[in-house]
């Protein structure tokens, strides 16, 4: 009897010093706690449209976009989860928010290392979208080279990583074009595979804040990312506040219609096939 009380006492002691240490762990996860702001600024590209214009209607376009060109934004983040959100800008000519671009552009972002989890709230066209999904995947190229960004001293890392991937909430007419299966003249009809484009990353992140955390699709490296390019983008860290006095609840967006990346990408593909159709009939 007495062996048998000394095993529950065990059992007792075992799962009250797990359930202090789960605790313990759950706090300090919350109490770590940062946020880092960030300044994002894109090169405009008018391609052809633009060698047929002046350099002082280039000038009006770039003044036009510009709220789409330069953005800021805020990761606020702990241990494991980061809330990534832009700042609100109105635009630069007539004062009044950029609704067109509003449903080409990242929602606010939840991010969990821990679960690979990650949740994005996405306006389309007056819907609210919920997209669920896993952690965009990063194979990192870690580098030797190494520079200061403010007082944090930060080492450069590389990846290759699909652009349909990296810009899922985006829409360019080339993704109709890929979406539009091609047969080649033989009997034996193939359908040719479009080619993959492939966007080159480079990031500098800081040991010094060691968490897997970066704006936008980025993470995965040990330490908070504070400098990314990739295309003709460009967000660079610009100040950071760790373990504010106020703590922040950081939480997973929850309106929406939910659906997956690719689910999401669907749905705008199919509208812009919609609007280009409506087009083509009022021409004819």
């Amino acid at each position: 009897m007495k062996s048998i009380l000394l095993k529950f006492g065990a059992i007792a002691l075992t799962l009250l010093v797990s359930s202090a240490f789960t605790t313990e762990e759950k706090e300090e996860v919350q109490e770590f706690q940062g946020q880092a702001y960030y300044f994002s600024k894109s090169k405009m590209n008018l391609g052809t449209w633009g060698a047929r214009m002046s350099e002082e209607q280039k000038k009006q376009v770039a003044a036009r976009l510009k709220n789409r060109l330069e953005k800021t934004y805020v990761l606020t983040f702990n241990k494991e989860e980061s809330f990534f959100d832009e700042e609100d800008k109105l635009d630069a000519m007539s004062g009044a928010t950029d609704s067109w671009g509003k449903n080409f552009t990242p929602g606010d972002q939840y991010k969990n290392v821990k679960t690979n989890m990650q949740v994005q709230n996405q306006e389309f066209y007056g819907k609210n979208f919920l997209v669920k999904d896993s952690l965009q995947p990063i194979k990192w190229v870690m580098g030797k080279e190494s520079k200061q960004i403010g007082n944090y001293m930060c080492f450069k890392a590389t990846a290759a990583i699909p652009t349909n991937e990296l810009t899922w909430y985006d829409f360019s007419w080339s993704k109709l074009r890929n979406n539009t299966p091609k047969e080649t003249d033989s009997a034996t009809a193939t359908i040719e595979e479009p080619e993959i484009e492939v966007t080159i990353v480079e990031a500098w992140y800081t040991p010094q804040i060691p968490v897997g955390h970066g704006p936008s699709e980025y993470w995965g490296l040990p330490g908070l990312i504070l400098e990314v390019s990739a295309g003709d983008t460009t967000m660079l860290c610009s100040k950071i506040v760790m373990n504010p006095k106020e703590k922040m609840e950081i939480k997973a967006p929850e309106k929406g219609k939910e659906v997956t990346k690719s689910e999401y990408q669907g749905i705008i593909v199919e509208k812009m096939k919609e609007f280009r159709n409506n087009r083509g009939r009022r021409r004819g």
